[in-house]
C-alpha cells in the first residue's frame, strides 16, 4: 500500500496520465493526475531553489481555485508541511499562527497580501510571501540553479498542519502525517464505495479540513475527481453539479440549510438522478433538515462526523439508504471508539452519555510545540480525546449531545445544548439555532438560544418560549432567545456556541 503523498501521485499519474482529477468550473480549467505530478515536482524544485528544507512547514492563504488545490497537494509531494491558514481567522489568531509555525514562506492570494503581510509585521516574523492567482493556469519557477535536495518520505512524517478555530485559548497546531492524510481519504473512499467514475461537487475550502481530505485527498486515492469552484453559491450549486455530470457532494449542515430556502431544481429542469448521495459532516445535522433536504430532492444523505485532529472521518452511516439513522452521524469506520466517564476514565455501557474517544491510523501525531496540550488529548495507548460528548447505541451508532466544554450545567443537571437545538429547529420560521449556557446567581448556569429566521417569516421571542416550553419543559426551555442575522460559525460552518455569549 502506498504510504505517502508522493507515492499516491506518482502511481495515479503513471496509471490515469490525462484524466481530470480536478476542474475548475468558472475559469473551465483542468487539472490531469500527471498535471499534478509535473506540477509538483515544479514546486519541489521551487522551494529547494527558495532554501525551503524537507520537512519545513509551507503557508497558503488562499481561497479555492486550481492553483491553490495544486500548492496544496504539492507542498506535501515535496516533502514539506503544508500549512493552510484559515481566511476568516481574527486577527489576532493569524498573527499567533504566524508566529508559532515557524512558516519561512507563504503563498498568498494577490487580494490576501497586504492582509498577510501586516500580520507578519505584527508577528515579528520575516516571511517570504509569494503572490499566485488561485486560478493561474501555470506555476512558474524563477530559473535559480538549485538541486530539489529530495530527501525519501515514509508514512511518520508531517505532511500537514491544521490549526483549529482557537474559541477557548489559542489555536492549536495539529499535524497531520502523510499515513494519517491517506488514512482519511481511504476511509471517506472505502466507506462511499467510492471509484474513478465518481466526481464530487466540492464546496467548501482547502482551509479546512473536511475540504481538504474528503474532496481532495479521497478523489486522488480512488482516482475520481473533483469540481472546485472559488466559492459557495446557493444559486450555482444544482446547475454546477449537474453540467459537470458530479456523482455526489459534500456539504455542511449550513449549506442544507441554504438550498432548503432556494427553489427545488429539478421544477427548472435539471435533472439530479446522477447524484447518487449527498455527504453531511462537520457539525451535527438537525433532524429536520435532514428529512427535509431528502424530500425535497430526492437525495439520500449520509451523516458522517469528522475531526481535524483525525484526518476528517471518525463516523459514517452506511451506504446502503436502509440502515442509516437519522440523528446520528454513524458508526465508528476505519478506527475505534468508545464512551467514556470524563471523570474516571472508564468505559462505559450503551445507551451512557460520556466522552467519545477515538483510536486508529488517522489519529494526529502531535499537537505542534506542544507537548502538555498533546499528552492530555493523546493517551500513551494511543486513544485520542474528543472533548465531544455522546453515547453509542446497541447498533454501534453514535449520537453527539456536545462538547464537554459546552455542555450546560444548570442546578446540577447537565443539558445537552443539541437537544434545545433540535426542539427550536422543529419550530417551522426557524432556519437556525443554537443554545449555549450564561452565568447565572441560582442555577450556576441558565440557557440562551440564538436564531436565525427563516426568510420573510416573524416571530416573537414570548411566542417561541412558549413553543420551548411544550417542547422541552419550563426547566430546559431558554431563558433568553436572541433573534440574529447569522449564527457566528467557523470555516467549516460549524456553529461557534461559545461565540453567542459576545453577541
Amino acid at each position: 500500500m502506498l504510504e505517502t503523498i508522493r507515492g499516491i501521485v506518482d502511481d495515479q499519474a503513471a496509471a490515469r496520465g490525462g484524466r481530470a482529477w480536478l476542474v475548475a468550473p468558472e475559469t473551465g480549467l483542468v487539472l490531469s493526475f500527471a498535471g499534478l505530478r509535473d506540477a509538483s515536482l515544479t514546486l519541489e524544485a521551487f522551494l529547494a531553489s527558495r532554501g525551503i528544507a524537507p520537512g519545513e512547514r509551507v503557508a497558503m492563504f488562499m481561497p479555492n481555485g486550481l492553483q491553490t488545490a495544486r500548492l496544496f497537494i504539492g507542498v506535501m509531494y515535496a516533502g514539506r508541511v503544508v500549512t493552510p491558514l484559515n481566511l476568516l481567522a481574527q486577527a489576532s489568531q493569524l498573527d499567533y499562527v504566524l508566529a508559532h509555525c515557524d512558516a519561512r514562506l507563504a503563498f498568498v492570494a494577490p487580494g490576501e497580501r497586504e492582509r498577510l503581510a501586516a500580520a507578519a509585521a505584527r508577528a515579528g516574523r520575516a516571511i517570504e510571501l509569494v503572490t499566485v492567482d488561485p486560478d493561474c493556469v501555470e506555476f512558474v519557477v524563477e530559473p535559480r540553479a538549485a538541486q530539489p535536495g529530495r530527501a525519501p518520505l515514509v508514512a511518520g512524517d508531517a505532511a500537514l498542519m491544521m490549526y483549529t478555530s482557537g474559541t477557548t485559548g489559542v489555536p492549536k497546531g495539529v499535524v497531520l502525517t502523510h499515513g494519517n492524510v491517506l488514512a482519511g481519504g481511504r476511509f471517506v473512499s472505502r466507506a462511499h464505495a467510492l471509484g474513478e467514475a465518481d466526481r464530487v461537487l466540492a464546496v467548501l475550502p482547502l482551509y479546512h479540513i473536511n475540504g481538504q481530505i474528503v474532496t481532495a485527498v479521497a478523489p486522488l486515492v480512488h482516482g475520481g475527481s473533483l469540481v472546485m469552484p472559488r466559492r459557495f453559491s446557493a444559486t450555482e450549486f444544482w446547475p454546477m453539479a449537474c453540467a459537470h455530470g458530479c456523482t455526489w457532494i459534500n456539504v455542511v449542515p449550513t449549506i442544507i440549510s441554504y438550498l432548503l430556502a432556494g427553489p427545488d431544481p429539478r421544477s427548472a429542469g435539471y435533472d439530479l438522478s446522477a447524484i447518487r448521495f449527498c455527504r453531511s459532516a462537520s457539525a451535527p445535522l438537525p433532524t429536520e433538515h435532514h428529512r427535509a433536504f431528502e424530500d425535497k430532492f430526492g437525495i439520500g444523505v449520509i451523516e458522517t462526523m469528522g475531526l481535524t485532529e483525525t484526518a476528517a472521518p471518525v463516523f459514517t452511516n452506511p451506504l446502503e439508504p436502509q440502515k442509516r439513522k437519522i440523528g446520528s452521524p454513524g458508526q465508528a469506520y476505519g478506527n475505534e471508539a468508545k464512551v467514556v466517564d470524563p471523570q474516571s476514565g472508564h468505559e462505559l455501557p450503551d445507551g451512557t452519555s460520556g466522552e467519545i474517544l477515538i483510536r486508529g491510523p488517522n489519529v494526529m501525531k502531535e499537537y505542534y510545540k506542544l507537548p502538555e496540550a498533546t499528552a492530555r488529548a493523546l493517551a500513551p495507548d494511543g486513544w485520542l480525546h474528543t472533548g465531544d460528548l455522546g453515547l453509542r447505541d446497541a447498533d454501534g451508532f453514535f449520537y453527539i449531545t456536545g462538547r464537554l466544554k459546552e455542555l450546560i450545567i444548570k442546578g446540577g443537571e447537565n443539558i445537552a445544548p443539541r437537544e434545545i437545538d433540535e426542539a427550536l429547529y422543529r419550530h417551522p420560521a426557524v432556519l437556525e439555532a443554537a443554545a449555549v449556557g450564561v452565568p447565572d446567581a441560582h442555577y450556576g448556569q441558565d440557557i440562551l438560544a440564538a436564531v436565525v429566521l427563516k426568510p420573510g417569516a416573524t416571530l416573537t421571542e414570548a411566542d417561541l418560549r412558549h413553543f420551548c416550553e411544550r417542547e422541552l419543559g419550563r426547566f430546559k426551555t431558554p431563558r433568553t432567545i436572541r433573534f440574529l442575522a447569522e449564527l457566528p460559525k467557523g470555516p467549516s460552518g460549524k456553529v461557534q456556541r461559545l461565540k453567542l455569549l459576545d453577541t
